[in-house]
């Protein structure tokens, strides 16, 4: 097939609206499907979506670790026979679009987990495996892995509890305090693109 920059804009539009829309039914359902999972183990709702905010920003730092190395692979593969007519960037980014099957996401998935398993801002019951919402973490993986193919990536925006309240860049929960000025917790994360905000995410302010 003839390579054409339109048509790589085109397609690169239609994945990245797909992965946009993929975002938005994870909080709708996986997310909301592992809080009633947590529920099960901890009474503190604060503390259920903290550790899904926490799984969501670990699952983006893992599947981006691994797309990096992933990546390097690719690109030192085909650079023994590359000669165009686009970059070697851009064929190393479709044929990882093309050979989904380079990404073992359960990898990521257990490195989420671990991750977790360590995590000073995590304070639940010794029993609580976070295996049991390990839908969610692998569905954030692979979301966030396919982002990474997209010409400009899509990110999330890493929260800090404390911050001054953005409206740009969230929306307040129904249980927070709308005069107070500063973040509490984060419920979910922002989605990102080039440092704008494509996806709003959700706090709790508290005075």
């Amino acid at each position: 097939r003839t390579w054409s920059p339109a048509r790589a804009r085109r397609v690169n539009a239609s994945r990245r609206a797909c992965l946009i829309a993929r975002f938005g039914c994870i909080f709708a359902q996986e997310r909301l499907d592992a809080e009633c999972t947590l529920r099960t183990f901890i009474c503190n709702m604060e503390m259920v979506q903290r550790i899904i905010y926490i799984a969501a920003v670990e699952s983006f730092r893992a599947a981006k670790m691994a797309f990096w190395k992933i990546k390097i692979n690719v690109k030192d593969m085909l650079a023994l026979n590359h000669l165009g007519p686009g970059s070697l960037e851009a064929a190393a980014l479709d044929y990882i679009v093309c050979h989904k099957d380079l990404y073992d996401v359960f990898e990521s998935v257990h490195e989420v987990i671990c991750s977790m398993n360590t995590n000073s801002m995590i304070s639940c019951p010794p029993v609580v495996d976070f295996i049991v919402i390990s839908t969610l973490i692998r569905e954030l993986c692979s979301v966030a892995f396919s982002m990474q193919t997209l010409v400009p990536p899509l990110d999330i925006a890493f929260g800090v509890d404390g911050e001054l309240f953005n409206r740009t860049m969230y929306y307040r929960s129904f249980d927070s305090d709308f005069t107070a000025p500063f973040v509490a917790y984060h419920i979910w994360p922002a989605l990102m693109e080039n440092g704008a905000v494509i996806v709003k995410g959700e706090v709790v302010t508290k005075k």
